[in-house]
C-alpha cells in the first residue's frame, strides 16, 4: 500500500481537528509518543492519552485513559502509536466512538484498517507524524 497524501489534505485535517486521542501514549519523555503529544499540546490541541498501563495517571498534565471508549469527550482524531497488528482493533473502536480521522504514525500501515475506516466515513492518514507535518506549516 502506497500512502501518498497531498499537503492540502494533511493541512485541512490538522486545521479541522481540535481533540486528539493518542493511542499508545507514554509517560517516558524519550518516547516519540510523548514528544508528539507535547508538540500537539503546544499547537493548541486537546489531547487524550490512551494507555491501559497508565490509566488514571497524568501524562503532560493530561489524564490517561485505558481505551478510546473511556473518554467522555468527543474525539476528532485518533493518532496510533501501536504495532500494525493492533491497528484494526483501534480502528473499530475509533469508528464506534465517532472519530473523524484515523492517523497512524511513521511505519504503521494497515490496508485493512484504512479500508474499514474509509468505509465508515473517516479520513485516513497512515505512515505520517503530525508533529513533523505541523512543523512544515
Amino acid at each position: 500500500m502506497i500512502v501518498d497524501y497531498s499537503e492540502t489534505y494533511i493541512k485541512e485535517i490538522l486545521k479541522e481537528v481540535k481533540t486528539i486521542a493518542v493511542v499508545g501514549a507514554s509517560a517516558n519523555q524519550d518516547r516519540d509518543s510523548y514528544k508528539v503529544m507535547e508538540s500537539l499540546i503546544q499547537h493548541g490541541y486537546q489531547i487524550f492519552p490512551i494507555n491501559p498501563n497508565e490509566e488514571g495517571n497524568l501524562i503532560l498534565g493530561q489524564l490517561c485513559y485505558a481505551d478510546l471508549s473511556s473518554v467522555s469527550a468527543e474525539i476528532d482524531m485518533v493518532d496510533v502509536f501501536r504495532d500494525e497488528d493492533a491497528v484494526i482493533g483501534i480502528t473499530k473502536e475509533a469508528i464506534k466512538i465517532g472519530a473523524k480521522v484515523l492517523w497512524t504514525q511513521l511505519d504503521i500501515i494497515s490496508e485493512e484498517a484504512s479500508e474499514l475506516a474509509k468505509k465508515a466515513g473517516l479520513k485516513v492518514i497512515m505512515d505520517r507524524c503530525p508533529k513533523k507535518e505541523l512543523a512544515k506549516q
